[in-house]
């Protein structure tokens, strides 16, 4: 009964909410979004770079700022942590060897239609963000569906959705890549991995949302630059192969790739679906996870943390996918043995051109694994919290959560996930779905509040400025 369970699911998986169906619904709203913020992501793409870089440095007086829980640079790294996760090494293989290097181009332009996707539903998450029982800003999805569209029963859909997504791609597949990449480098004991994963995730997400982002404001600076360095030395290593990489990559684009040696080649379609499939999983614009943690920034303005959305999209695929993508391909590996995993393939691209290069995926493994687990466990109480709003029991519900998650830490270490990365890619992709809904509904308050913005995008606003008049509230409480 289950297995067939998981073969219909998987064929649903396939075709729809992870097929063409959800390519083009995805495409198809950033598109519709670009117009809509009269192309941002493009012609506001130097004030993204220059506010965002300016601010990783700058300290502001907590006066001029909005009301929020963490900084706006603690948000992004939370917001990275949940995406920067396997799907940067290991996601980025799966693609290149199934869909060939083509569908390389394919996540570009899902990168593309993701910057302005997350620019805008970062936006709304300020925008209609509120405070909860304990005090806390709390917002996302579930808040701009409700307080904007007045559609309670969707909201109610995407908590759901994102709380069972919260054990899967969150706590258990994380937690067995992080053991994987242990034990398999460093011969640790399953049961003593996921012991320890359990622990120090347990310490981590007692402390809440401030805690986890003091963490991920550490942990997501230090493990990208730790990759990227030693990324880097490979493709300086591997550097008169870059052009022939780029050259495959935009040939396999357009025209398919050809079988050679274990590769099974590819077709343009089946290499763009691969592509925007693996482009959405990596870097999770119109999923509707990021925004929650965006909306405890504290920043001036909701348009103004938007433009983090799409930093964060620019340096998660365009950056780090592209380079995992360069690397594997100059190695040429990509197509050397049809029986080595994508895990092995990241690990052995990077030891051909650095001694002991296989244990920079496997630390990068562990540390991105590690954040983006924390990081999913934030979604996942936030909609466990909502789930239970206006309820006796939201605290109970909260802590039994709590406990169930870093129990499943545990199992994920220790256990085989065939059957839950199923579920996992089941959830991930129902979720896109209420959150696409309400930002094409919403998109006039989007207008708005980005034309606000840029009237004067240099202007701190005063603490306190409420933006209520460009908003539409149809409360569905």
């Amino acid at each position: 009964m289950l297995e067939r369970l998981v073969t219909i699911l998987e064929a649903l998986n396939d075709n729809v909410l992870w097929g063409i169906p959800m390519v083009v619904l995805m495409i198809g709203t950033g598109v519709f979004l670009l117009f809509v913020t009269r192309g941002v992501t493009f012609t506001r793409f130097r004030t993204v770079m220059r506010y965002t870089t300016k601010t990783l440095f700058q300290r502001r007086d907590k006066s001029e700022v909005g009301e929020g829980s963490i900084s706006p640079f603690q948000a992004v790294c939370t917001a990275l942590a949940g995406t920067m996760g396997t799907g940067n090494i290991v996601g980025v293989a799966l693609a290149v060897a199934t869909g060939g290097p083509g569908s390389l181009f394919w996540l570009w332009v899902s990168a593309l239609a993701g910057m302005v996707i997350k620019y805008c539903e970062v936006t709304l998450a300020v925008a209609y963000r509120t405070t909860n029982e304990r005090g806390e800003v709390v917002g996302g999805p579930m808040y701009y569906i409700t307080r904007g569209l007045g559609k309670r029963w969707l909201a109610l859909l995407f908590a759901a959705f994102g709380f069972l997504a919260s054990f899967g791609i969150g706590a258990s597949v994380q937690a067995n890549s992080l053991a994987g990449a242990v034990n398999d480098s460093f011969g640790v004991p399953l049961p003593v991995i996921g012991a320890v994963a359990a622990l120090l995730a347990g310490l981590v997400l007692i402390g809440g949302i401030t805690r986890i982002a003091s963490v991920t404001e550490v942990l997501v600076p230090f493990v990208a630059v730790f990759y990227l360095v030693g990324a880097v030395v490979v493709l300086v290593t591997n550097a008169v192969r870059i052009p022939a990489a780029f050259a495959m990559i935009f040939e396999g684009a357009f025209t398919g790739t050809a079988a050679t040696g274990g590769f099974l080649g590819a077709t343009v379609m089946y290499a763009c679906r691969v592509g925007m499939s693996r482009g959405v999983f990596t870097h999770e614009a119109g999923m509707g996870s990021a925004p929650i943690a965006h909306a405890s920034a504290d920043n001036d303005h909701p348009a103004r943390q938007g433009l983090w959305g799409t930093f964060e999209v620019f340096f998660d695929s365009i950056v780090m996918c592209t380079i995992t993508g360069l690397v594997i391909l100059t190695s040429g590996l990509w197509r050397a043995d049809p029986m080595m995993s994508e895990g092995a393939m990241s690990s052995a691209a990077f030891e051909q051109s650095i001694p002991g290069g296989q244990y920079v995926v496997a630390v990068g493994l562990v540390l991105f694994a590690f954040a983006t687990l924390i990081a999913w466990y934030y979604y996942g109480e936030k909609c466990v919290e909502y789930l239970f709003k206006n309820r006796s029991g939201v605290r109970v519900a909260i802590r039994v959560y709590q406990v169930a998650y870093v129990a499943m830490v545990f199992a994920g270490c220790v256990a085989s996930l065939d059957t839950v990365w199923v579920f996992a890619d089941l959830f991930n992709g129902l979720m896109a779905v209420p959150n696409l809904i309400a930002l094409i509904c919403l998109a006039p308050v989007i207008r708005r509040l980005s034309d606000d913005l840029f009237r004067d995008p240099d202007t701190i606003r005063p603490r306190g400025t409420s933006y209520d008049e460009l908003l539409t509230f149809r409360d569905g409480e």
